[in-house]
């Protein structure tokens, strides 16, 4: 015999098959909320920075290696020369006098081979803050050019200081017009060309 189900027994059927089918919506939605995104902060461990007594002890050998001894002051001009590359040569030329350019002297440093080294090559002999372009001290700025052209120059130099002496003791032993020469051992002039330490003066 067919069951015979009066209009509000009909209704909540479909009602019951209405909710039995937005379950799994629901149960979706509610999956969905539960995955947001971990805003928890990283862990302690990682956010702790480096012992700060290892920290001051590096710093300490960086500074010790950039000045030498405090003992001895600082020197302002001083290079790490591991720091500087291969087949060249670093000096410091002259920037300005007073503050004021020298564009005539720039051009000699040129056309002798001269260029600034970049800042960006020595962070660390530079202020961080600023756009620096050069390494710049007390009105003197840092140079390179190749050692070879650095070598040949030293070789020039010393050829001539050597001439300047050797011309000297040429004059020495010239006697003036109207009188004998000197070339008597009695008369003759007594170079000797010794090299000894400077004396330094105690405390």
């Amino acid at each position: 015999m067919e069951e015979v189900k009066s209009p509000r027994g009909r209704a909540a059927s479909k009602f019951r098959q209405a909710l039995a089918k937005a379950a799994p919506e629901e149960k979706t939605v509610s999956e969905e909320t539960t995955q947001a995104p971990d805003l928890r902060p990283p862990l302690r461990s990682a956010m702790r920075e480096d012992d700060p007594r290892e920290r001051a002890r590096k710093r300490a050998a960086e500074i010790r290696g950039n000045v030498g001894s405090l003992d001895e002051g600082v020197d302002d001009f001083y290079v790490d020369p591991g720091e500087i590359p291969d087949g060249w040569t670093y000096e410091w030329k002259r920037r300005t006098i007073a503050n004021m350019e020298d564009p005539a002297y720039e051009v000699s440093l040129a056309r002798m081979g001269w260029e600034p080294v970049p800042a960006s090559r020595h962070p660390n002999m530079m202020p961080t803050t600023g756009a620096h372009q050069t390494i710049e001290r007390k009105g003197m700025i840092l140079m390179e050019r190749p050692l070879e052209l650095s070598e040949e120059a030293r070789t020039i130099e010393l050829r001539r200081a050597r001439q300047q002496v050797n011309n000297k003791k040429s004059q020495l032993g010239q006697a003036p017009d109207g009188q004998f020469g000197r070339d008597h051992a009695q008369v003759k002039p007594k170079i000797s060309n010794s090299y000894e330490p400077l004396p330094v003066p105690k405390d």
